[in-house]
């Protein structure tokens, strides 16, 4: 395969390929994939059961493994492509499994019990990320978002030691504040206010207009729920049963911290990935720029795709947003084929790999790939 930034490809003729393989997909779904789909709900409920389950009897690893499964999986397996109405065209599937059902009004937090808010997750993550990938306007590129970590002055040491805490609390830290920025400016478009730039001061600050939606909508009913709420359930069986179940749930926080940022952030990142200049001009180098610019990671087993939560298929993902995740691996081998026809990279390592890659570029020690005319207009031939 030739550098990806290198490649002169047949736009229109792509396009035409990667259609192709949706119309036939589209075609395949049945009542079978949302029956998929439930069965992974099971899986993550059990985790969860079990988890809390055993979490009163003392502080321990398993009991927070499974807990952190379980909030994994509704992230990942449930809220992931039923946002993305994955699941809205097969017959009779309850609303509350479809986009304009799920998460919404008083379901927010029967659905999805997380810190990020569902609107904003709309807004940050299926419009700005997956319609402007590796652009300057995609909330999640990372190389933007760690540049005050890449042009500070902190010992190697220290960058990386900060990049292992902000593993442990990225969520809360990262993606709720993102996603209420996101929302929150969108709301200022619709009333036709201006819109500015918000500080990370202004996004945190409860006095402010952003941030007291931000505490309002994400961290204290999350707060109030996961560590107050769940640990009193358990209040029946003694004061040292609540706080084993709060030191559990403190600790799957953690672990679902690091599990979803270890699976998440090496998706688009690394400096073999393309950053890019502008929007794309074609639908057929649109959809160049969702498999150049994406990873993927191993995928030979149910299990092993329910452990990274079906995020490693990402090159399909973003090819097919709207696809049920059980057609993730039918469309593999045949969007592979295309890749192989027009030349394109596909890329399929380990998530270790990648997530060593990510972290250097987080750190300062490498940089993403950068578009320049010349390869611009070589991609556009």
């Amino acid at each position: 395969m030739q550098p990806c930034l290198n490649q002169s490809v047949d736009l229109d003729q792509l396009a035409k390929d990667i259609k192709n393989i949706h119309r036939e997909t589209l075609l395949r779904i049945n009542k079978n994939d949302f029956s998929h789909l439930l069965q992974l709900e099971r899986w993550g409920r059990l985790c969860t059961i079990f988890g809390y389950a055993t979490a009163w009897i003392a502080p321990n690893p398993v009991s927070a493994l499974l807990i952190s499964q379980g909030i994994f999986t509704r992230w990942s397996q449930l809220t992931h492509p039923i946002s993305h109405g994955a699941y809205d065209k097969i017959t009779n599937v309850p609303n509350r499994y479809k986009r304009k059902g799920y998460a919404k009004g008083w379901r927010r937090w029967v659905d999805w019990v997380d810190w990020i808010n569902p609107q904003g997750w709309h807004q940050e993550h299926n419009v700005l990320h997956h319609y402007h990938l590796g652009e300057t306007n995609d909330p999640d590129q990372l190389q933007t978002n760690s540049s005050w970590l890449r042009n500070s002055k902190y010992p190697l040491w220290l960058r990386y030691s900060l990049v292992a805490l902000f593993a442990c609390i990225w969520k809360p830290a990262y993606y709720a504040r993102a996603t209420i920025e996101e929302l929150y400016i969108l709301k200022l478009k619709k009333r036709g206010e201006p819109t500015t730039h918000i500080s990370f001061i202004d996004s945190i600050n409860p006095f402010s207009s952003v941030g007291r939606l931000l505490w309002v909508n994400s961290l204290c009913p999350y707060i109030i729920i996961r560590f107050i709420i769940f640990p009193l359930l358990f209040l029946p069986l003694g004061e040292v049963a609540v706080t084993y179940v709060f030191i559990n749930s403190v600790l799957a926080e953690v672990f679902t911290n690091l599990h979803s940022f270890v699976v998440i952030i090496p998706n688009h990142a690394g400096d073999d990935i393309p950053l890019f200049n502008n929007q794309p001009k074609k639908q057929g180098e649109f959809y160049l720029r969702q498999i150049i610019g994406s990873v993927n990671y191993p995928s030979n087993s149910n299990l092993n795709d329910f452990f990274y939560g079906w995020l490693n298929y990402q090159i399909e993902h973003h090819l097919w947003p709207d696809i049920p995740l059980s057609q993730y691996h039918l469309v593999q081998t045949p969007l592979q084929q295309v890749c192989k026809k027009h030349k394109i990279s596909y890329r399929q390592e380990s998530v270790f790999l990648r997530l060593k890659k990510a972290i250097n570029i987080m750190v300062g020690t490498t940089s993403m790939l950068k578009e320049t005319p010349q390869h611009k207009q070589q991609t556009l031939k």
